[in-house]
């Protein structure tokens, strides 16, 4: 017996470590902070906070963990961060989550630092709408007074070179030229890390009269932000004569961005016009016809090839049988001509491990799954017939709905 009782224990032994152990490796894969019913209330007004309150057995909060860890790495690894990521698990606080009148989940509040009554958020549980939502309550507290108002109607400020520019000054400051705009938010640490660089940037093309160097804080101005679909922080956009022409996205030292701004100042701008002046409109609508296949989008590619016009995207498996169906008449409904409206058809196959994340973040929950996205944000999912009159109504209609 006493032998049996030295086996019993060992064993209880054993699998308490390897909790343990399972426990630590876990946590490692959390940047977010977990909160319980003993810390919350002396760590949530130390710093703004962003508490998710979720549940373990939760899809929409599974659903939901990448995206939040996503915000806690890029937030709380930074020192200089001016909001905390944090969680709770409502099946071990359930006092707490009463208190903070958690009726389903995720419940996802926003806390002032000193403040112990936290902002429900209600929109859409993707990057931008987070961080857009975060730039909203940073800026509520903050008080505009006259003298800013008045200088808002004032020429774009400059200070060595460097514009910063408004909502009421920045279209009619790029509508002509080169311009090498940062949207930023002023909490955002990589922003912070980029600005002394960015300064110097603009210093040394200072006496450049063919380009300036700028900036737009979207904390002040989400208008602006918005009209050029900004989704992340800092987003460095090449603007010409108006138009958005280029996205940089290469390494941020002094010397990739100089020349990059010179290679952009030194291009010929305007043979592209030329040439596309010069096409006969057969040439035009000929110059188009590769645009016939359906786009395949991965989760690497998938923000750039929604951020303009409509996108239609399929959601599929290729052992899905319904999606075998919808195949072909998804190929025709590329080929299908729309002739007032900027749209492509595309797809996502949601078994390869580059997209999984993505179909989950899009809270894919069956194939086919059929979304509408009107520059860069989701507006609706097609549920109809899968025939090929249906789905071209469907994109008639909800463009005539925008209108």
């Amino acid at each position: 017996m006493m032998y049996f009782s030295q086996v019993v224990m060992s064993l209880i032994f054993i699998t308490v470590s390897l909790l343990s152990s399972l426990v630590l490796a876990d946590s490692d894969e959390y940047k977010s902070k977990l909160y319980t019913n003993e810390n919350f209330e002396t760590e949530v007004v130390k710093n703004n906070h962003f508490v998710m309150f979720f549940a373990p057995w939760c899809t929409f909060c599974k659903r939901l963990h990448p995206t939040w860890e996503e915000l806690a790495e890029m937030l709380n690894e930074d020192e200089t961060s001016q909001v905390t990521i944090a969680r709770v698990d409502c099946t071990v606080s359930r006092e707490l989550c009463s208190e903070h009148d958690v009726t389903g989940y995720p419940t996802l509040l926003f806390y002032l630092k000193g403040k112990t009554v936290g902002v429900k958020f209600r929109g859409t549980r993707d990057l931008p709408s987070l961080t857009t939502f975060i730039n909203i309550q940073l800026g509520s507290d903050r008080e505009v007074s006259e003298e800013e108002v008045g200088e808002s109607e004032q020429k774009p400020e400059v200070t060595s070179g460097l514009v910063e520019l408004t909502e009421d000054t920045f279209h009619k400051h790029v509508s002509q030229g080169h311009h090498f705009v940062k949207f930023y938010a002023p909490w955002c640490g990589h922003c912070q890390r980029l600005a002394p660089t960015w300064d110097l940037l603009a210093k040394e093309f200072e006496k450049e009269r063919s380009v300036t160097v700028a900036k737009v804080d979207c904390t002040q101005h989400r208008p602006v932000c918005q009209s050029f679909t900004v989704k992340s922080y800092p987003t460095l956009l090449w603007i010409h004569n108006g138009k958005m022409v280029d996205t940089y996205k290469g390494p941020r030292g002094i010397d990739d961005l100089k020349d990059y701004v010179t290679s952009k100042i030194n291009y010929n701008w305007k043979q592209d016009e030329e040439k596309n002046d010069s096409l006969t409109e057969t040439e035009k609508e000929d110059s188009g016809s590769e645009k016939l296949s359906v786009l395949e989008i991965t989760g690497e590619t998938f923000d750039s090839s929604i951020e303009r016009g409509f996108t239609l995207v399929k959601f599929y498996a290729p052992w899905c049988g319904h999606c075998k169906q919808l195949a072909p008449t998804w190929e025709e409904l590329a080929k299908k001509s729309f002739p007032t409206i900027d749209v492509t058809i595309a797809k996502v196959d949601c078994t390869l491990e580059v997209n999984k994340e993505l179909c989950n973040v899009q809270e894919v929950d069956g194939f086919p799954t059929i979304f509408l996205y009107r520059n860069g944000k989701k507006i609706s999912e097609y549920n109809g017939s899968r025939s090929l009159d249906d789905l071209v109504e469907f994109i008639n209609s909800n463009f005539h709905d925008e209108l």
